[in-house]
């Protein structure tokens, strides 16, 4: 017959096996199991990302992009362009867990609060002033004005934002730790998603009436 005290320390040690025990895990994308995976984006099966392309179809292009050269096409936020490098305009970022953006911001432009559900993103000021910023789940903000040649960090899941506080044009280069990242902005979330968000929802959240709701919809083409 097993004691009492005998069982307590058998749970005990149970327990601290379980909580020392390493388990698989990742902080961004699943490595990759091979040298790489150019991504097939015509295929119609997709588990968690792109099945490769075949080995025989992939050329030396496949590897290098030239979409970053110049201002993107991308509008977001106010004043700003971006010109993405992700899996999708770069099929060689495949399961390799990067991707980059260039955002190029006229005077006063910014880019909103927002999110990046799958990535922790960092970058540099090439050109420019910028007031750059996030929010932790604490409700504290950490920003700073970056000139030049200085970098930045928004882990993964953080609202953040850039704003061009300088008096010409700004531009940055910024990295992720995911082949596409995701964005989430929080205007166009609340305010013009598709079925829209019901007012009751909107109204309690913010504090304000419904004319208030219905003016900044109004904004968004809601």
């Amino acid at each position: 017959m097993v004691s009492p005290s005998s069982s307590s320390y058998q749970l005990l040690f149970c327990l601290l096996v379980l909580v020392f025990t390493p388990f698989p895990s990742h902080s961004a994308d699943p490595d990759p199991l091979q040298d790489f995976c150019v991504a097939d984006l015509n295929a119609t099966l997709s588990v968690n990302g792109y099945p490769c392309k075949p080995k025989s179809q992939v050329t030396s292009e496949d590897f290098f992009f030239d979409g970053l050269i110049k201002e993107g096409n991308v509008n977001i936020g106010t004043g700003v362009l971006l010109a993405l490098a992700d899996v999708q305009s770069f099929p060689g970022l495949n399961t390799l867990g990067l991707s980059m953006i260039r955002a190029d911001f006229a005077p006063g432009g910014l880019i909103p609060p927002h999110t990046h559900p799958r990535a922790s993103e960092t970058g540099v000021v090439i050109e420019g002033k910028l007031l750059v910023g996030f929010v932790t789940t604490d409700n504290v903000l950490h920003s700073k004005v970056l000139n030049a040649g200085q970098m930045f960090l928004f882990p993964r899941g953080l609202l953040h934002f850039a704003l061009n506080v300088g008096e010409g044009k700004a531009r940055i280069l910024v990295a992720f730790d995911s082949q596409l990242p995701g964005i989430a902005l929080v205007s166009t979330s609340l305010f013009a998603s598709t079925p829209p968000v019901p007012n009751q929802v909107l109204t309690k959240t913010f504090l304000v009436g419904d004319d208030v709701i219905n003016e900044i919809k109004s904004k968004f083409g809601a």
